[in-house]
Order: C-alpha cells, then structure tokens, then sequence
C-alpha cells in the first residue's frame, strides 16, 4: 500500500541535494509530506494543547465572549458547525480558536490582519499559543526554502513573501461522537487555501488523503513528526506541479470515535499583497498556464472564506 514518506529536515543541512528532491518528489505525488527532525520539542506542543484542551473544557457562555460575529471567524473563537467544506451538505462538527501573526498596527496589512485577542480564563494559552504559532512559521520557511530549490528557483524566494503573511494557528476540538445517525465526518473533504499547513500532534486518528488514484489514504505520524500539506495558493503559483490534495476527518471506526478529538494545525499565507500568477519555472509544454486571471493572495482568500461560510 502506498504510503506518504517521512522525511528528516535536518538532511537540508546535511544532505540538501537528495532531501530536495525526496521532498519535491513526496509533494509531486502526494501533496502530503510528514516531516521529521524539526526540533520543537514535546514540552511546547503538549503544553499548548494543554492549555487549549483547558479553553475548550469552558462553558460555552464564556467561550462565545471571544466569538466575534461578522469577522469570519479571523481571530478568537468560532463555535461548532459554523464552517461547512466547499460543496458539503453538512457543517464540520467543530469549534476552533484563531491566533493570527502579531503586526505592527501601523502596518499597511493592518486592516486585513485584525490583533489577536487571548482568553482570560485559559492560562498559558498565549505563551503556548504564540511561542508554537512562530515555531510552526519557521518551520514552514525551512520546508518552502526546500519546495523553492525543487523548482529551480532561488533558495530565499518565498521568504520576503511569506513574512507578513496573514497565517493562522487554529486549535481544533471536534466533541466525542454521541449519535449513530450523523455523518461519518469530523471535517468534509476539501483542499486547503494557504501555501502550506503544517498539523502538530493530532490526538486521534482519522485524517485521510486523496490519492491520484481515487482512494483515501490514512495518515498516521510516528514519533515528532508533523505533516505538511501543500494548499490552494501554492498550487495555483506552481501552476499545479504541486498539488493541493483533498483530504478530510473521518471518525475512527473503534472506541475513540467516543472520545474528543484535537488537533492543532498551522495555515502558512503569504502576504496579503502577492499575486498568485503561474512561476515561469512551473510552466511548460507538457503543463501550460492553467491561470490567465491575476488575484491576490487577500483577494483569493476572501473568495474561499465566502465559499466555506465563514464570511
């Protein structure tokens, strides 16, 4: 059965040439890499979901106090069966939180990059919460740097595009699955919009991705490692080379379908002015430009924010 690697980042400083072009070939394939090696330790991720499992134990009157209506969930807390996949008939059967990047509020991107706003009544939840959301932004910069070199462009290319970015860590809680009768997924199958996602310590199986051959593939991670998904925005600048796969949450067909689920993952955006045009370097005879319409990366979000009714 075909299964997506696992890959050691520390070899793109100690062996680039071949991590490259192992990593490349992963997302070609996949769209999927789990990524080993990248040294945010146990003690930061498991004290984050600690103090996020803390906020999500809360009463549901003190959580809607961080719900801000109108704002498409962009900051603070989003309550269950808000957000509903591209096409799906039924909402995700989730409530999240959103830390965004702190700016400076003087900042050109400040009207579209709201401030953050942090839950009293969760303690650690900022310090975790900010200390994993900048850990998770390099990473995902290390990772980028090496999809960069695979296709023929400069090493530092996306970095001076991704460092405003308006990147979101959501923590995720989907409840123990009480009823036989619901749908048999946590989250509905779609495509991420971002770059990249980077998804730390899922508690409990159930992610699965589409294969180009039509089948759902579960994805299991073994020791440290995080996986990393390619998004929409990146796949539309590479012109497709990398592909923004679909993938959903099924329930476990066993006991823990009875238990909660968390997962933490991290949204990479680029800044909100870059445009998303097909790369020279991804465009070819075999693979013509698929995109003829310039869109901003901002414009390009709120397009899919409208389409998941969140806005």
């Amino acid at each position: 059965m075909k299964k997506v690697p696992t890959l050691d980042i520390r070899r793109y400083d100690t062996d680039r040439e071949a991590f490259v072009a192992e990593l490349g070939a992963a997302y070609r394939e996949f769209g999927f890499c789990c990524i080993s090696g990248h040294g945010i330790t146990a003690q930061l991720i498991d004290g984050a979901y600690d103090a996020f499992q803390r906020f999500f134990a809360l009463p549901t009157e003190t959580k809607m106090k961080y719900h801000i209506p109108g704002s498409g969930g962009a900051r603070g807390y989003t309550p269950f069966k808000i957000e509903t996949a591209k096409d799906s008939r039924y909402p995700d059967l989730k409530e999240f939180w959103h830390i965004g990047r702190e700016i400076d509020r003087n900042s050109s991107f400040a009207e579209v990059m709201p401030p953050n706003i942090w839950p009293a009544e969760a303690p650690g939840f900022r310090e975790f919460g900010y200390e994993l959301f900048e850990s998770l932004d390099l990473l995902g910069n290390r990772v980028l740097r090496a999809l960069a070199l695979h296709i023929g462009l400069p090493e530092t290319w996306f970095d001076d595009k991704i460092d405003q970015g308006n990147s979101i860590l959501r923590p995720i809680h989907y409840p123990p699955i009480q009823a036989e009768n619901i749908p048999n997924v946590r989250a509905g199958a779609h495509e991420d919009i971002n770059f990249i996602t980077l998804l730390v310590g899922a508690s409990a199986e159930g992610l699965e991705v589409l294969t180009r051959e039509g089948e759902w593939l579960p994805i299991t991670t073994e020791g440290d490692a995080i996986v990393v998904n390619i998004g929409d925005m990146l796949q539309r600048l590479t012109n497709h080379v990398y592909p923004s796969t679909t993938h959903r949450v099924v329930n476990p067909q066993n006991a823990n379908a009875r238990k909660p689920r968390y997962s933490v993952p991290y949204f990479l955006h680029p800044n909100p002015d870059v445009m998303l045009d097909p790369l020279p370097q991804c465009i070819s005879a075999d693979n013509p430009c698929r995109y003829d319409t310039p869109i901003s990366s901002h414009e390009y979000l709120m397009q899919r924010l409208r389409e998941i009714k969140l806005i």
